[in-house]
C-alpha cells in the first residue's frame, strides 16, 4: 500500500476518532469525571505518549528560546482554552450541535488570515462567511428535541472553535521551522502546565471505586484513539496529503457524529440542524475554494 493511501486512511480515521470522542465524552462527564478532569487525562497522558514516541525518533528535544514565548501562545490557545472549553461546552450540548459548530472553524482561521496575515479578499470568501455565520447563529438559537442542548453550551464551543482557529495561525510559523510532531509535543507539554490548576480540583473528586467498566474503557479511548492517534495521525497526514487534503476531511466528522450519537445516545438530527449544515457546509466551501 502506498504512502498516500495510508495517510488518507489515517486521515479519515483522525475525523471517526474525533467524532467519536462527542460521545465518549457523555459517558464519562460530568458522571465520572469533571470536564476540566478530562483534559487531564487527555492532555497528561497524550503527553507522555508524545515524549516517548519523541524518543525513539533519535532527533534534538530543544526549541530557540525566541520561539517559547509563540509556544506558550500555541499551548493557551490550542490547548488550555481550546480543550476545556470544548469538554465544558459538550457537557451542556448535543453532540451533533459540537460536531456542526467545530466545522466553523476552517471559516475562522480564513477570518484571521484575512486580518493578521494579510491574505486577499474574495466576494466568495465574504458570502462564505456569511452563510457560516447564519448557520452558526441557527444553531446556537435553535430548540433541541432532546433537550440536553444550550445556548452556553453551544457558545463554549463556538469560542473553542474561535481560540483553535487562533492557534493554527500561531502555530503556522512553527511549523515551517520544527517538525510537526516536535511542535505538538512542545505545545501539549505548555498546555499541560497550563491546564494543571484547573483540572486537578475535578481529578480529587473522581470515585473510582463506583466507576463502571465502560467509563474507564471510555477515558482510555479518549485518551489513546481520541487524542493520541488522532494528533499522530493528522501529522502523518500533513506529511504525505498536505494541509489542504488533510483539513478538507473535516466535513465527515458531523456525519460520523450523528450516526454515533443516533445509535448510543439517540440524538435525532432535525429540520434545523439539517439548515444550519448545510449553511455551514456551504460557507467552508466557498472560503476554502481555489481560483
Amino acid at each position: 500500500m502506498s504512502e498516500t493511501r495510508k495517510a488518507h486512511i489515517a486521515v479519515l480515521l483522525t475525523n471517526l476518532f474525533f467524532a467519536a470522542n462527542l460521545s465518549l465524552v457523555k459517558h464519562i462527564s460530568p458522571s465520572l469525571v469533571g470536564a476540566f478532569g478530562v483534559n487531564f487525562f487527555r492532555v497528561g497522558i497524550a503527553l507522555v505518549l508524545f515524549w516517548i514516541l519523541w524518543a525513539f525518533s533519535g532527533r534534538s528535544a530543544g526549541i530557540d528560546k525566541k520561539d517559547i514565548p509563540r509556544f506558550v501562545a500555541c499551548a493557551l490557545t490550542g490547548v488550555a482554552i481550546n480543550q476545556m472549553l470544548f469538554i465544558k461546552g459538550l457537557t451542556l450540548t448535543s453532540t451533533i450541535h459540537a460536531a456542526l459548530l467545530m466545522l466553523s472553524t476552517p471559516m475562522l482561521i480564513t477570518l484571521f488570515a484575512l486580518l493578521w496575515l494579510r491574505e486577499s479578499f474574495t466576494f466568495s470568501k465574504g458570502i462564505g462567511l456569511g452563510l457560516g455565520v447564519a448557520g452558526a447563529l441557527l444553531l446556537i438559537l435553535s430548540k433541541d428535541a432532546s433537550g440536553i442542548s444550550s445556548i452556553t453550551g453551544d457558545i463554549l464551543i463556538l469560542i473553542n472553535a474561535i481560540s483553535y482557529a487562533i492557534y493554527f495561525i500561531l502555530a503556522k510559523p512553527l511549523m515551517t521551522r520544527y517538525p510537526p510532531l516536535h511542535v505538538i509535543r512542545w505545545v501539549f507539554t505548555f498546555g499541560f502546565l497550563l491546564i494543571l490548576p484547573f483540572s486537578w480540583p475535578d481529578v480529587q473528586l473522581i470515585n473510582w471505586e463506583q466507576a463502571l467498566f465502560s467509563q474507564i474503557m471510555a477515558l482510555a479511548a479518549l485518551v489513546f484513539f481520541g487524542t493520541f492517534l488522532t494528533y499522530s495521525f493528522t501529522t502523518y497526514g500533513l506529511k504525505h496529503l498536505g494541509a489542504g487534503i488533510t483539513g478538507s476531511y473535516i466535513y465527515t466528522q458531523p456525519v460520523f457524529a450523528a450516526i454515533i450519537a443516533a445509535l448510543f445516545l439517540q440524538e435525532q438530527f432535525s429540520i434545523e440542524k439539517a439548515v444550519a449544515a448545510a449553511l455551514i457546509f456551504s460557507g467552508v466551501y466557498l472560503v476554502s475554494r481555489k481560483k
